[in-house]
């Protein structure tokens, strides 16, 4: 697998000194009892250790998820060519999606998202979550181990038409990544400029949601409550931040993921778990995540 986006493994042992080479040995050694997983490479290793707290079976836990889901979940792991992707290229038109460049005083990450087209008939949810795991790998890759990781939405503009174009098995899937499969420290989830359209969706999602992500869950109706939590100048000039313009700090992000492309085309071939392989009895996306029948729709016209 391609390392150019990778952190680098001696330094983050260097600065994480619980980072201990025997655990890291001993997941290695757990990796090649696992036929059905793909070749592990020690930096993603080190990222799924440091965002268990260095337990080892929880661990073991999220590396098979991680690459499980991303299996089974061709609508967000698939087709992620950053160039010649038209679906991809669309949804760069639509929504506003990079970290922040300063971090929060306890030395925190922030990703932040934000509608940029306003039009729900240009909205694709599953085009969404395959742009924002783009940049969650981009990121957790790129920062390696660091204290923990906050995603921060603004759901100014939602409007009735994207709450439609949202189902709950899509939230089910990337809750259930993101919850279970996700190499970071998430240590607060925020929606800022709160709406009834965003408490549509979030009653959607909720009996998904575990209560440890309820809990640090938070909703703003405007940008003074975030101060509590965030320091506002880390966010774009438009949100009174000091980062930069909201269009050059997404120039450079869709700048970024393009040069990254290589990485995303490898990625969704190497990546992934053969079934075929795995001890017991396979996994399909129905295990994982039931029928899609079985999910009651938001019907709105």
């Amino acid at each position: 697998m391609a390392e150019s986006i990778f952190f680098s493994y001696e330094e983050a042992k260097k600065k994480n000194p619980e980072l201990k080479e025997s655990d890291i040995q001993s997941l290695r050694e757990w990796c090649a009892k696992q036929p059905f997983l793909p070749k592990i490479t020690d930096s993603e290793l080190a990222l799924f250790l440091h965002s268990n707290y260095y337990l080892m079976e929880p661990t073991k836990n999220t590396i098979d998820t991680f690459y499980t889901v991303r299996t089974h979940v061709p609508e967000f792991f698939s087709n992620r060519d950053p160039i010649n992707c038209k679906e991809l290229r669309k949804i760069f038109d639509t929504i506003y999606l990079f970290p922040l460049e300063q971090r929060t005083k306890e030395g925190y990450t922030v990703i932040f998202g934000r509608l940029r087209d306003t039009d729900p008939a240009n909205y694709n949810y599953n085009d969404h979550m395959k742009y924002l795991t783009m940049n969650m790998d981009l990121w957790s890759y790129g920062t390696g181990p660091i204290v923990g990781h906050v995603i921060c939405f603004d759901v100014a503009n939602l409007a009735l038409g994207h709450a439609a174009r949202v189902s709950p098995l899509g939230l089910k899937k990337f809750l259930y990544y993101l919850q279970d499969g996700m190499p970071v420290r998430l240590k607060s989830l925020h929606f800022v400029n709160m709406s009834s359209i965003m408490e549509i969706i979030i009653n959607m999602a909720r009996p998904f949601m575990k209560k440890e992500l309820l809990d640090v869950m938070h909703c703003h109706t405007s940008m003074e409550s975030v101060e509590k939590f965030l320091p506002l100048e880390i966010f774009p000039n438009e949100l009174g931040g000091k980062a930069g313009a909201l269009e050059d700090l997404h120039k450079a992000r869709i700048k970024k993921i393009e040069s990254c492309r290589d990485w995303f085309l490898e990625e969704q071939e190497s990546a992934r778990v053969d079934e075929s392989k795995r001890p017991g009895k396979e996994k399909t996306a129905t295990d994982l995540f039931g029928v899609e029948g079985s999910f009651k729709k938001l019907d709105i016209d």
